[in-house]
């Protein structure tokens, strides 16, 4: 494990596109080209799986090395001479773009990934115009069954990203390559409905995928801003970024900067937002005077529960949330055996 670290740690001295750069030993050529702010086109990479080569994409020339070698499969090398845009690689990207949108619906400007979708970055950045292959009329039906996302099959390019993340991350592996060939898709096990399968509704398929082949069923559009924060759901503390628009919340996504989740969620912290803006939610402190609830401050609202709590001591059972951090619900048992003098503390999420 010491030797691990410490090689990860090593640097190594590169060329990418003339430019000496400082790599880590650890690195992949696309993710040093990444880190210098160096831009390879891919679409079936993600920093949070492992690397896989599908879209081939992301070739690059690199001197003493035959043929076009995938960045993001390539370790970096001391003496590395790198080129990631030259008339050949253009024309190879290009070609493999059209292939796979040889069968791709042009609906750009109705789907719900419109203004998200790396497959459109990806195909102006390479001046794609059109389908330049006769298309073959492969008509895959949408799978409407999850109450939270849509799959759209017919918009897939086989990247394999939610695959890989239902694999590498969830652990659930719900869903799997299947078919060979020009009949090759991506299916659960017998090809049944993602909602008869093992899926958990996490999402993390959705937030992988580089095409409207996988989207939201709660669709908004795009955000204005972001707002970031903790989700409320847990003790873990996933950090997520709340997108609002017209002062309302229309998406969450995680922030792949949070030590407790790295990006991922699961299916309350990603989909479970209506609360926020829903009718009934209350708004301020309420209390029961000669039966009816009536709002009232947070002062008052404190005051009445101090003067009951001291009423109550000792003669009541107290239930803590699992909604708490680990460290709130400490300081709860601590100040219902404390100050409260009963041990009747329990939690919601006992076994």
């Amino acid at each position: 494990m010491v030797i691990a670290q410490r090689n990860a740690l090593e640097t190594v001295p590169i060329s990418i596109d003339g430019q000496p750069i400082l790599a880590r030993a650890s690195e992949t050529v696309l993710e040093a080209a990444r880190r210098e702010g160096i831009y390879i086109p891919t679409l079936c990479y993600s920093p949070h799986l492992k690397p896989f080569g599908a879209c081939r994409l992301c070739i690059v020339e690199i001197e003493g090395i035959r043929g076009l070698p995938a960045a993001c499969t390539t370790p970096v090398a001391a003496g590395m001479t790198v080129r990631t845009d030259s008339e050949l690689l253009s024309r190879v990207r290009r070609q493999t773009l059209e292939l796979m949108i040889s069968d791709h619906p042009l609906d750009c400007l109705t789907c719900r990934q419109n203004g998200r979708c790396e497959l459109q970055k990806v195909a102006a950045y390479l001046g794609a115009l059109g389908q330049e292959f006769e298309p073959l009329g492969k008509s895959l039906p949408v799978d409407d069954s999850n109450p939270f996302f849509q799959r759209d099959m017919g918009k897939c390019i086989l990247c394999g990203r939610c695959v890989r993340v239902c694999d590498e991350v969830v652990n659930v592996h719900a869903i799997d390559f299947i078919n060979r060939g020009y009949n090759a898709k991506i299916g659960t096990l017998f090809d049944r409905p993602v909602a008869t399968s093992r899926c958990v509704s996490c999402g993390e398929c959705v937030s992988e995928c580089p095409t409207g082949a996988l989207t939201e069923k709660q669709h908004h559009g795009l955000p204005s801003r972001e707002v970031r924060t903790v989700c409320g759901y847990c003790g873990v503390g996933c950090g997520i970024y709340l997108q609002v628009k017209a002062g309302q919340v229309i998406g969450v996504r995680g922030d792949p900067e949070a030590a407790a989740n790295e990006g991922h969620l699961c299916v309350k912290g990603r989909f479970g937002y209506e609360f926020i803006h829903h009718r009934d939610r209350l708004q301020t402190p309420m209390v029961r005077r000669e039966g009816m609830l009536q709002p009232v401050s947070w002062e008052e609202a404190l005051d009445v529960v101090a003067e009951n709590l001291a009423l109550a001591r000792g003669k009541f059972g107290a239930l803590s949330s699992a909604k708490c951090t680990n460290e709130e619900n400490y300081l709860f048992q601590k100040f219902v055996r404390g100050v409260m003098g009963t041990n009747n503390v329990d939690h919601c999420a006992r076994r």
